[in-house]
């Protein structure tokens, strides 16, 4: 198990696009994955990209088979690594709702996002991943992408009243729970 250290916004590599990955089923790309899981998993993530531990590759991972205690109301978002994604609005219509980030600890804000979304990828081994999402589910996809586009949920905010800390805004979320 190898838990790494996760990069806190005001981190310049937050902020850079990360390179596609190029070679697949190789041991590096296993490794990371790995990492990933650990760190996601020791953390309570609902997802973790490759960038937030300092890796400059477009590799995301989220969902889980297991409630999120961060996000203990939301469905269950199938496990996936997704490698290379490209995301499609299936339509214009948007929802918001509170987001939380792993590279923004106990911050939350109000964030809108496409309700639905095509998104295409591969897994760690090179097998194609084509699907559609709504909902949570999509609103997951959208944010871990956006770190291997050098995005933090905070850009997106468009009414900061809706933004504050998370122990204040969700007081029934214990703080070992969150970020």
């Amino acid at each position: 198990m190898t838990i790494q250290t996760i990069l806190k916004m005001g981190d310049p590599r937050l902020l850079r696009v990360a390179q596609p990955v190029t070679q697949f089923d190789t041991p590096a790309l296993h490794q990371l994955v790995q990492d990933l899981r650990d760190t996601m998993k020791a953390a309570n993530g609902a997802g973790i990209a490759a960038p937030q531990i300092g890796a400059d590759w477009q590799v995301v991972i989220f969902g889980s088979n297991e409630r999120n205690p961060r996000y203990p109301d939301r469905p269950l978002v199938p496990p996936t690594v997704l490698v290379n994604p490209v995301i499609t609005p299936l339509g214009e219509e948007e929802e918001s709702d509170w987001e939380g980030c792993l590279s923004v600890p106990g911050l939350r804000a109000m964030v809108p996002r496409f309700r639905r979304i095509h998104y295409r990828g591969m897994d760690e081994f090179g097998q194609i991943i084509d699907r559609e999402a709504d909902g949570f589910h999509a609103r997951v996809v959208q944010h871990e992408c956006d770190h291997v586009w050098g995005k933090l949920y905070p850009m997106r905010v468009r009414d900061f009243t809706q933004f504050g800390y998370t122990d204040v805004l969700f007081p029934e979320i214990s703080a070992a729970e969150d970020d």
